[in-house]
């Protein structure tokens, strides 16, 4: 078994909607990335190609290279994914923790892990979510920024 820690944070600015999970959700700020600025599957993706243990999101598909520039966040995952299982890895379960001030979580949450669980190809039950917010402190409360963490847990694959 392998476990991997992924986190990103994205800084925020008017305009909207916030792409988060792979979902668009209605939102007054988006963030600024060189792709689509998707905090949480950029984080779920560090934490994959960390537990397999070769590399991470800005290795793979890095801010140089114009092909990245407002890639889908969703399509660099299962680039992420293909790779971990090439090397003979499943995965057991993702856990991811989103901070951010706004908007609340909570009413998109199906909908994101449904999302994370089709681009992973696995059961819904398999992916955690949880929310935090800045409590009205610091770049988070402020929203500033926008931050998830995850966690992977890998498994190798019977052959």
């Amino acid at each position: 078994m392998r476990v991997g820690i992924g986190h990103d944070t994205h800084r925020l600015r008017p305009g909207g909607p916030l792409r988060l999970g792979g979902i668009d959700l209605p939102h007054d700020r988006e963030a600024i990335g060189h792709s689509d600025g998707d905090a949480l599957l950029h984080a779920l993706t560090d934490a994959l190609l960390g537990a397999a243990a070769i590399g991470d999101v800005g290795q793979m598909f890095p801010d140089t290279d114009p092909e990245n520039r407002d890639r889908d966040s969703g399509e660099m995952l299962q680039v992420a994914l293909d790779a971990v299982m090439a090397l003979g890895w499943k995965i057991v379960n993702v856990d991811c923790i989103v901070f951010a001030q706004k908007p609340k979580l909570l009413p998109h949450r199906h909908a994101i892990r449904q999302r994370i669980a089709d681009l992973l190809n696995i059961e819904v039950e398999r992916v955690g979510l949880q929310a935090k917010t800045g409590e009205g402190v610091g770049p988070v409360g402020h929203e500033e920024i926008i931050s998830a963490q995850c966690i992977a847990l890998l498994e190798a694959r019977e052959r």
